[in-house]
C-alpha cells in the first residue's frame, strides 16, 4: 500500500477504536463526514485492503494494445536504437519573417503568372498575370495569357505603364524571364531581355527567394482564384479574349470586389 492508504488506515483505525471523532478524522483526511462513514463501511465488510482505489492493479481501459506496443518496441530496437526523444517527432514548421511594406503607393509593385483552370470545363487553362502593389496590397492589373513569357509581360507592362506610370521598381519570383539562371551566360549583361527593357526605363526588378517574401500577390492570387472563377463563370465566360475584355469593362467594379483593406494612408511616388 502506498503511504497515503496507510495514513488512512491509521486514522479510521482510532475512529473504530473510539479515540476519535469522525469529524476531526475528516478534518485530517480532508474528506467529508460522508465519505469517512463510507470508508468505514469498507473496512467493517472488506478489510483494511478494500479502502484502495478499485482500479489499482487493473489494466486501463485506454491501453494500447499489445500488437501495438510490440511493433513500436520492435520499431525501436530496429530502426531508432540510437535516437534521442525529439529526433524522430514531427518537425516544427518554420515561419516566414514577414517583410514590411514599402512606404509610398507605386514605390514596389509585386508581379505574378498564375496559372490555374480559370474557364473551369469550359476552356482551357491559362495564366493570370497579377500586379499587386506593396504598400497598399491593391490590385493594380490583371491579364489574362496563354503562358507566362517575356512577350506576355511585355504587353501587360504597357498597359500598366499607360493605366498607372512608371513604379520605382517590380518584385517578382525567379522565372527566367526575370533572372539569367545561368551565371556564364554570354551576353545581356546578366539581365535577361524584359530585365533590359526595364533598365532602360529606369525601372529595378527585385527577385524573391522565396514564395514568402513575395506573400502579398501571392494571397491575391489565392482570392482571384476563388471569386474571379466564378465571376467569370456567372457572366459565361470561356477563353482569354473575352476574359480580358470582362476585366477592363469591369475593372473598377472587379477592383471594389477585389482590393484588400488599405492599411493607413500612402504617399503615391509613381512616376
Amino acid at each position: 500500500m502506498s503511504e497515503r492508504h496507510l495514513q488512512r488506515i491509521e486514522i479510521l483505525s482510532k475512529v473504530i477504536d473510539g479515540r476519535m471523532t469522525m469529524v476531526s478524522a475528516a478534518h485530517v483526511l480532508d474528506l467529508s463526514e460522508r465519505q469517512v462513514r463510507r470508508l468505514l463501511e469498507r473496512i467493517s465488510t472488506g478489510g483494511a485492503a478494500s479502502i484502495r482505489h478499485k482500479a489499482i492493479g487493473r489494466p486501463s481501459n485506454n491501453r494500447i494494445s499489445d500488437g501495438v506496443r510490440d511493433y513500436a518496441m520492435t520499431l525501436v530496437r530496429e530502426r531508432y536504437a540510437d535516437f534521442g526523444p525529439t529526433l524522430s517527432r514531427k518537425q516544427r514548421r518554420t515561419f516566414h519573417q514577414p517583410r514590411l511594406r514599402r512606404e509610398a503607393y507605386g514605390e514596389l509593385v509585386q508581379i505574378d503568372g498564375s496559372e490555374h483552370r480559370w474557364f473551369e470545363d469550359r476552356g482551357p487553362p491559362c495564366s493570370l498575370l497579377v500586379f499587386v502593389d506593396d504598400a497598399t496590397s491593391r490590385l493594380m492589373q490583371l491579364r489574362f495569357v496563354r503562358s507566362e513569357s517575356a512577350f506576355t509581360y511585355f504587353e501587360a507592362l504597357a498597359l500598366y505603364l499607360k493605366r498607372h506610370g512608371s513604379p520605382i521598381a517590380f518584385y517578382s519570383d525567379k522565372h527566367s524571364v526575370f533572372r539569367v539562371a545561368k551565371k556564364d551566360a554570354k551576353g545581356g549583361q546578366g539581365m535577361t531581355q524584359f530585365g533590359r527593357a526595364l533598365c532602360e526605363l529606369n525601372i529595378e526588378i527585385l527577385c524573391a527567394n522565396s514564395s514568402q517574401a513575395k506573400g502579398r500577390v501571392e494571397r491575391m492570387n489565392r482570392t482571384l482564384q476563388d471569386r474571379l472563377v466564378k465571376e467569370l463563370r456567372l457572366a459565361g465566360i470561356d477563353n482569354m479574349e473575352a476574359g480580358n475584355g470582362f476585366l477592363r469593362a469591369s475593372w473598377r467594379t472587379t477592383m471594389g470586389a477585389l482590393r484588400s483593406s488599405l492599411p493607413g494612408p500612402r504617399t503615391c511616388i509613381g512616376r
